[in-house]
């Protein structure tokens, strides 16, 4: 069944939300340095710019998504697009470190609350048919604002100054604002439902072990890509001004990997997991040999790429069925659950990664990712069981 024009270009404006998220969310990453050095800070305490970002987002999202999920959606939408707006405009007219760190916080907690909300309305919108390829081209707006959105913040920033690059982020939510106002769904229902309520899915073993899925599964891939500048220039032996081409490359391939998810989603899901992921383990470990040839170790690395989302849409949508079948009130909760998983499983892999750089080696880095691929790949095994029984 083929999406209604209206559907359509509702696909298309959460897809946009989520471009817009990202790039505001990554585009810090590229201007660490100039932000440091304006705001008269060291670069490692700028970093915090970053990491704040990521521990707002893990723990606001869930909790600020199942207190607000009482709401109508269209009008709670338009009012976090609203405080994205703001935080940016904040980021943009601040001097001040301590303003910026609270604004990207602001900024962390409506973009959490907006990406579980945009897949609840896809969900709910969207035809059974094509509910899996939505929900995987809405997370691949992430993707595509790695690959297009950061480069462009960054060159804006390095051109003009990283206040300008705020300026812009903060325009590309005005243009969302007015795309939604007339796209979103003006009737999206409302549940009323405590936080304890939501809470509690995580004592259904199902929901658990899904939750963690994603989190040793990106685990795997950012304990590589954590270092994957020294890996390319010190290892692969590729000149530090062609650093950039095999990050576009990497960007390329891992939106392919946003597809391949739909795919999956919409075949067996997990039971399909439990397989992608024992191949994902074998790439990632690959580069323990490929490491040292330029050719092998790139292919290794794109093929890594191809492998990164392949479970956001599967446990998108197994989470929120899962929740929907316990309590219809907890699916706003529910959505959140993915991207924040996603959060907590980069934060372990460049734990992780560190470990590894400082007592051991680069190529150590492709046993211990290879070893959270193949958690993953248990984790499912596990839950295909638990569902099975």
């Amino acid at each position: 069944m083929a999406l209604t024009k209206k559907q359509t270009f509702l696909a298309f404006t959460l897809t946009l939300l989520t471009f817009v998220m990202g790039t505001s969310e990554f585009v810090i990453v590229g201007l660490l340095t100039e932000v440091a050095a304006d705001l008269n800070v060291t670069v490692a305490s700028a970093g915090t710019l970053v990491s704040g970002f990521a521990i707002a987002y893990a723990i606001g999202t869930p909790l600020l998504t199942s207190w607000v999920s009482r709401f109508p959606k269209y009008p709670l939408m338009l009012t976090l697009i609203v405080v994205f707006i703001l935080g940016n405009v904040t980021s943009a007219l601040t001097s001040s470190f301590g303003v910026l760190l609270a604004a990207r916080i602001v900024t962390a907690a409506a973009s959490g609350v907006l990406t579980a909300l945009a897949m609840t309305v896809a969900s709910d919108t969207m035809p059974a048919a094509k509910r899996s390829s939505v929900i995987a081209l809405i997370f691949a707006g992430f993707t595509i604002s790695n690959v297009l959105g950061v480069p462009l913040g960054t060159f804006i920033g390095q051109l003009g100054s990283w206040h300008l690059t705020f300026w812009t982020t903060a325009l590309l939510g005005v243009i969302a604002f007015l795309i939604s106002l007339f796209i979103l769904p003006k009737t999206a229902a409302s549940e009323k439902s405590s936080i304890w309520k939501q809470l509690v899915l995580f004592k259904n073993p199902k929901i658990l072990v899904g939750f963690f899925i994603p989190t040793f599964s990106i685990a795997g891939t950012y304990t590589i890509y954590t270092y994957i500048t020294p890996i390319i220039e010190d290892e692969l032996g590729i000149a530090s001004s062609s650093v950039g081409l095999v990050l576009l490359a990497y960007g390329l391939f891992s939106i392919g990997s946003n597809f391949l998810a739909g795919k999956i989603a919409g075949r067996n899901g997990i039971g399909d997991l439990r397989y992608a992921f024992i191949i994902q383990a074998i790439i990632i470990g690959s580069l323990y040999v490929s490491m040292n040839m330029t050719i092998a170790g790139l292919i290794s690395i794109m093929l890594m790429a191809i492998m990164i989302y392949v479970m956001n849409a599967t446990i998108q949508i197994y989470l929120m069925d899962k929740a929907a079948a316990y309590s219809s009130a907890a699916r706003d909760f529910a959505s959140s659950l993915t991207p924040v998983s996603v959060n907590i499983g980069i934060t372990l892999g460049s734990a992780l990664g560190g470990l590894v750089v400082a007592y051991g080696t680069l190529p150590n880095l492709a046993i211990v990712g290879g070893i959270c691929a193949l958690v993953a790949s248990l984790l499912s095994f596990i839950s295909y069981r638990i569902e099975n029984e």
